[in-house]
C-alpha cells in the first residue's frame, strides 16, 4: 500500500460525547476518523472498510466491548486490525487478560491522556503500515517466484524438447548409418553377383576343349551380366540426379503404347524362362501424352521387371492400358509373392526392399520402384500399389496426363536397330589409362578396318598424336600425368590436332561434365559403357578425313 495514504480509525463508543473527544485527540493524526455508536454500526464499517485501528469503549449496549471484539477477531478481513479498549472500569489484571483474550492488544483507562492515545494508536499505525508493505513486498516476491519458476519450468521443457529431438536426431543417424551400412553391403552382393557368372564365363572360353556352343554361351553371359551391371550403375546415376533435381526429361509427344510394347519386349527373355503368362490388354487407339520415352520406357520396364522377379514360375501377369479422358491409366497385375500390409507405405522409398520369404528373396538395391514414383512424379502423374497379402500378388496403377486431340501433333519415332553399323575406315587413337578398357575397344575398332593407336596417360596422348595424326582420338578423362581436360587443350593448341574429332569416353556424365569436356575442346561425351553398335553409327555419321 502506498505509506502516504490515510488509514482508516474506527471510534466505537455508544456517547457522542466521547467520540467527539476521540475526534479531537486524533486529528494531529492526519488519518480517516470513521465514528460508530453501536456495535452493529461499528461491524457495518469493519465490513466495508479496511481499518487500522479499533478504539472502543467496553462498556456499551447490545454487545460489550469484549463481544464485539471476538466478533471482530473471527473475521479474516479484520486480522491486521489493532483493538484497543477505552474503560474507566475494567482495569484489574484479571479485566486485562479477558480483553486480551478477546482480541484486544492495549487497554487506555479513563481518564484518558492525549498524548499517550496518540502515541499508542501511531503505534499501531506505523506497525499497519509495515505490516501491509511486508504483505506487498511478499506478493511481489511470489510474483516473481512464480514468474521464476513458469520461466525455469519453459527453460526445462525446452531442455526436454531439446534433448528429444537430440535422440531422435540420434536414432535417425544411427539409422542412417545402419541403412548406409546395409546399402553397401548390398551393393557389394549385387555387383558380385554379375561377376561371378562373368568370371566362370570368362574362364571357360579360355579352355582349349570348349565347343563353339559353348563359347557362344559364354559371350552371352557375359553380354547379359554386363548390362546388369550397366542397369545398377545406371539406377544408383538415376536415384542421385532425381534427388538433387538435376536429372531433366527431354519430353516429346509420343504414343504410350510402344513405349508399353518396348518394355515388354525387353522384360520378355525374363518371363519365358520362368514360363510366364503374360496377358496384354491394349486399347485400339493411340493414346498421346508429352514424356520422355526413354524414361517412360525405364519405368515401365521396372514394374514389368518387378512382377516377372516376384512371380513365382508358371505364374500370370497382365498389362493392361486404359485410356479415359482425365488421362491413360497403365496396370499392372500379378499373382506373385504379394506385399505385407505394413510394406505397402514404404514399397516407393529409395533402398527400401520388403519382407519376403527366403526362398523368394531376389536381391537389388530397392532403387526400381523407387525410380517408378519419382519418375512418374516427374511426368505429373501418380502410381498406386495394392496387394491383399503374402501370397496374394500385387497390381501396380500408373495414372499420366494424355494430350487432347488438338495438342496430338506425334512425331514418328526413330527406328532403332541392334544390327552391326560398318564405319568408314579411319585413323583413331585410344586413349585410357586402364590397359584392358584401351586395347578392347582398339582390337573391336581393328575389326572393323581401322587404323589405331593407343596411349595409356594424357601425356601420351598428346605425344601419339603428334606422331601418329589420328583422324579422331577416343580418349578417358581422368588418367595419370595429365588428365583428359589438359590433354585436350594440349592436342587443339597443335596446329595437327586443330581439326581432329575429340571424343570423350567417361564414367562421368553429369552436366557438369558434359560442359567442362566442351570447354577442353571434346566435340562429342560418351558414357561408359558404350555400347559398341552405338560407337559405330557415331563414327561412320562423322564428318571427318579418310585415313591419311
Amino acid at each position: 500500500m502506498n505509506t502516504t495514504e490515510k488509514l482508516n480509525i474506527l471510534l466505537v463508543d455508544d456517547q457522542p460525547a466521547k467520540l467527539m473527544t476521540y475526534e479531537a485527540m486524533l486529528a494531529d493524526l492526519n488519518e480517516h476518523l470513521v465514528k460508530a455508536q453501536t456495535a452493529r454500526e461499528a461491524l457495518a464499517h469493519l465490513l466495508k472498510e479496511d481499518i487500522a485501528v479499533v478504539l472502543m469503549d467496553v462498556n456499551m449496549p447490545e454487545l460489550d466491548g469484549f463481544e464485539l471484539a471476538e466478533m471482530i477477531r473471527e473475521h479474516p478481513r479484520c486480522k491486521k486490525t489493532a483493538i484497543i479498549f477505552v474503560s474507566a472500569v475494567h482495569l484489574t489484571d484479571l479485566d486485562r487478560v479477558k480483553g486480551y483474550a478477546t482480541g484486544a492488544v492495549d487497554y487506555v483507562s479513563v481518564p484518558v491522556v492525549p498524548e499517550i492515545l496518540r502515541a499508542k494508536i501511531g503505534v499501531f499505525l506505523d506497525l499497519y503500515r509495515k505490516t501491509a508493505e511486508l504483505e506487498g513486498m511478499n506478493r511481489t516476491l511470489e510474483e516473481h517466484v512464480s514468474e521464476r519458476t513458469a520461466e525455469l519450468q519453459a527453460t526445462i521443457a525446452q531442455l526436454r524438447e531439446s534433448e528429444n529431438r537430440l535422440r531422435l536426431q540420434g536414432e535417425e543417424l544411427a539409422q542412417a548409418d545402419r541403412r548406409k551400412n546395409e546399402f553397401l553391403a548390398m551393393l557389394a552382393h549385387e555387383l558380385r553377383n554379375p561377376l561371378q557368372p562373368i568370371r566362370s564365363a570368362v574362364d571357360l572360353m579360355r579352355q582349349t576343349k570348349a565347343t563353339i556352343e559353348q563359347l557362344q554361351w559364354g559371350r552371352e553371359v557375359i553380354d547379359r551380366q554386363v548390362n546388369q551391371l550397366v542397369r545398377l550403375v545406371d539406377d544408383l546415376l538415376d536415384a542421385s540426379r532425381i534427388s538433387s533435381g538435376k536429372l531433366e526429361l527431354r519430353k516429346d509427344i509420343i504414343d504410350v503404347l510402344p513405349i508399353v510394347a518396348s518394355a515388354m519386349e525387353s522384360v520378355r527373355p525374363l518371363a519365358e524362362r520362368k514360363r510366364h503368362h503374360i496377358e496384354v490388354q491394349l486399347p485400339s487407339d493411340p493414346v498421346f501424352l508429352d514424356g520422355d520415352a526413354v524414361r517412360l520406357t525405364q519405368m515401365f520396364l521396372n514394374l514389368l521387371n518387378n512382377s516377372v522377379k516376384y512371380t513365382p514360375p508358371g505364374g500370370h501377369i497382365v498389362v493392361a492400358v486404359e485410356s479415359k479422358d482425365d488421362g491413360v491409366v497403365v496396370k499392372v497385375r500379378d499373382d506373385g509373392v504379394g506385399i505385407l500390409e505394413p510394406d505397402l507405405a514404404r514399397i516407393f522409398d529409395m533402398f527400401y526392399q520388403g519382407k519376403t520369404p527366403a526362398d523368394e528373396a531376389q536381391g537389388g538395391l530397392g532403387l526400381g520402384l523407387a525410380l517408378v514414383r519419382q519418375l512418374v512424379q516427374l511426368h505429373g502423374g501418380s502410381v498406386q500399389a495394392s496387394s491383399g497379402g503374402l501370397d496374394q500378388g500385387s497390381e501396380f496403377v500408373v495414372r499420366l496426363p494424355i494430350l487432347s486431340k488438338l495438342q496430338q501433333a506425334p512425331r514418328a519415332l526413330p527406328a532403332r536397330t541392334s544390327e552391326p553399323v560398318h564405319a568408314a575406315t579411319r585413323r583413331i587413337l585410344v586413349v585410357d589409362d586402364n590397359r584392358d578398357a584401351a586395347e578392347t575397344l582398339a582390337a573391336m575398332l581393328r575389326l572393323e578396318g581401322n587404323e589405331v593407336d593407343t596411349a595409356f596417360d594424357g601425356a601420351g596422348a598428346v605425344s601419339a598424336s603428334a606422331q601418329f595424326q589420328p583422324d579422331i582420338i577416343l580418349m578417358d578423362l581422368g588418367m595419370p600425368k595429365l588428365d583428359g581436360y589438359e590433354a585436350a587443350r594440349a592436342i587443339r593448341r597443335d596446329t595437327q590436332g586443330a581439326d581432329v574429332v575429340l571424343i570423350a569416353i567417361t564414367g562421368w556424365g553429369g552436366e557438369a561434365d558434359r560442359q567442362m569436356s566442351h570447354e577442353a575442346g571434346f566435340d562429342r561425351h560418351l558414357v561408359k559403357p558404350v555400347v559398341p553398335t552405338e560407337l559405330l553409327a557415331m563414327l561412320s555419321s562423322l564428318d571427318c578425313g579418310i585415313a591419311h
